[in-house]
């Protein structure tokens, strides 16, 4: 099965709405379909891999989109990494666009063969996982795989024509290139910002960037959101009074986090999701219309449907998704914890979700991580990483007699250290093998 190429829709359909600020639907078409030519004429090819290593940006979304004019794969990478892995994720790649690349005096090339439809079962992009328990994979999602999600997400979250997504999320990963791929589905309007910025993030979510526009949904993840708080972030008519939600996902989001959101009046959504089910699998406590969650028998969420790249389901037509989770009687799920960070502890699972979720109870606790290190007598020892919040004197002497009414015996962090800042990915997730 066929479907139209997204950016020709949309320039049909709303030739004059804005798909980046400042650039219409038909100004970015034509801007594509100049790129694709140059790509052609520097070897771009159709179902041939090409690296995107370039910043967040207008440019970044044109090449994008040039680059699946023409049927490419493109692969996303963070412009930062390391020469050598840079050359390990983009092996097989045909082509590698990044801030070198003059594509200004190439010239486009006349037999170039840009695309009107697209193979549902297609690549388009190739994403690579953030790496958080080992080294990154890549992902191949299909056109099929990024028009389910972004059906998925419309049903859960809405998706009015004016809707205006906010994105300072990086691109190489998931979470910020959905926010193009439903923009571009939808016809709707991206707002890329080219790095995190809390000020200018929070003068956008407050109607103070005229240029933003009436921000009405934001991609966030828990650090960020706790940031925005603390720097003023309010909803309702005296702050952000367009923003129907903040899609919050990426990393554990700890105790509190939704409470103080509430009372500030900013609508939170939290959502689930994976790089191998192409973002979202499940938002507001519920999985996707087109997606089913079950659990096997020790734990371990399950996940399959259109949303879930070929790649990485198993013979048994799952996705095994490695976190661990529960499903309660209205179908609404709960993430206990990934299955390879339990810790065991004489002879016991501890599960250090749920032990951070006790501990960032604690309002001088900001942030908690537990980990385990090796223990001659015990197998594994629980310990914990705090960073405290800002403003506190956090006792460590009164925690540990609160965790003591509140954890069984194996659950107690042994050791507690307190830190300035967690080990985090540039998307957010926490390094947890990186807290020794």
């Amino acid at each position: 099965m066929q479907v139209p190429s997204w950016i020709v829709r949309a320039a049909a359909r709303r030739p004059h709405h804005e798909a980046l600020v400042g650039v219409s639907y038909r100004q970015l078409l034509a801007a594509v379909d100049d790129t694709a030519g140059r790509l052609w004429r520097l070897g771009a090819r159709p179902g041939e891999r090409v690296v995107l290593a370039l910043p967040p940006g207008e440019r970044f979304v044109v090449v994008l989109h040039a680059l699946l004019r023409i049927g490419a794969i493109a692969v996303p990478l963070d412009p930062a990494l390391p020469a050598a892995e840079r050359e390990r994720r983009g092996a097989t790649a045909i082509l590698a666009v990044d801030a070198t690349t003059d594509l200004a005096t190439t010239v486009p090339d006349p037999a170039v063969r840009r695309l009107d439809h697209h193979d549902l079962d297609a690549t388009a992009i190739v994403v690579h996982t953030s790496g958080t328990s080992g080294a990154a994979k890549p992902i191949p999602l299909t056109y099929g795989n990024w028009l389910w999600s972004a059906l998925g997400s419309a049903t859960a979250l809405g998706c009015p024509p004016q809707e205006r997504w906010l994105c300072a999320l990086p691109l190489n990963h998931v979470g910020g290139l959905s926010v193009l791929m439903r923009s571009a589905i939808a016809a709707t309007t991206a707002v890329v910002h080219e790095r995190w910025d809390g000020e200018r993030v929070l003068d956008a979510l407050h109607g103070r960037d005229a240029a933003a526009g009436p921000i009405t949904v934001v991609s966030l993840v828990p650090t960020t959101l706790r940031r925005l708080l603390d720097a003023g972030l309010r909803g309702g008519p005296d702050g952000a009074a367009s923003l129907r939600w903040v899609l919050l996902g990426g990393a554990a989001i700890p105790a509190g986090l939704l409470e103080d959101a509430a009372r500030a009046g900013v609508p939170v959504a939290p959502t689930y999701g994976m790089s191998e089910a192409c973002s979202q699998i499940a938002t507001l406590g519920s999985p996707l219309f087109c997606t089913t969650v079950a659990t096997a028998p020790d734990g371990e969420l399950l996940v399959r449907g259109p949303t879930v790249s070929a790649a990485a389901v198993g013979d048994d037509g799952w996705l095994r998704t490695g976190d661990l989770g529960a499903i309660d009687e209205r179908g609404h799920l709960r993430v206990t914890g990934r299955k390879a960070d339990t810790i065991i502890s004489g002879g016991e699972n501890v599960l250090p979700l749920e032990v951070e979720r006790v501990i960032e109870a604690d309002p001088a606790v900001a942030e908690a991580a537990v980990f385990g290190r090796p223990d001659r007598e015990w197998g594994e020892r629980v310990c914990a990483k705090l960073v405290a919040a800002p403003g506190t004197t956090l006792d460590v002497d009164a925690l540990r007699e609160r965790l003591a009414a509140q954890l069984a015996r194996h659950q107690r962090p042994r050791e507690i250290e307190i830190v300035d800042a967690l080990p985090r990915t540039t998307s957010g997730k926490l390094l947890r093998r990186a807290l020794g």
